[in-house]
């Protein structure tokens, strides 16, 4: 009898294990917006980086400084950054709010409403002179 006790006592203590919930009902993964901003901040730098033709340039650029407004999957982002010159900046522009786009939509799976540039300075290239205008 001592043998069927111990057999009945470790069933009752064994833990019943539940069917699994639907993936809707178990949670939901969070990103705060400071990562969201992290990220699209080192997409730009991403961007910078493979646009720019001259190296010089974009070692000499300050990185990039991001914001982000996270709401309901979606996030709109903010970027002040540099950019050499001389180029393209329409170009260069809508180049990187692509890129930061699909990136941060990609690593972060939100949908990305809109990416907002904001140029601070235009960072001459390596071969341009400061000159004056006479």
């Amino acid at each position: 009898m001592t043998a069927q006790r111990a057999a009945a006592r470790s069933e009752a203590a064994a833990p019943t294990r539940a069917a699994p919930l639907p993936p809707a009902e178990r949670g939901a993964t969070v990103i705060p917006e400071k990562v969201v901003a992290r990220i699209a901040a080192r997409a730009a730098k991403e961007a910078l980086a493979e646009s720019t033709d001259t190296s010089g340039a974009a070692a000499q650029l300050a990185a990039p400084h991001a914001s982000a407004t996270v709401a309901g999957g979606s996030a709109r982002l903010g970027l002040n950054m540099e950019l050499p010159y001389p180029s393209d900046l329409v170009l260069a522009s809508r180049g990187v709010q692509h890129y930061v786009s699909e990136r941060v939509g990609h690593l972060t799976g939100m949908r990305v409403t809109e990416v907002t540039l904001a140029i601070e300075r235009l960072v001459p290239a390596d071969g341009a002179q400061r000159r004056r205008v006479q």
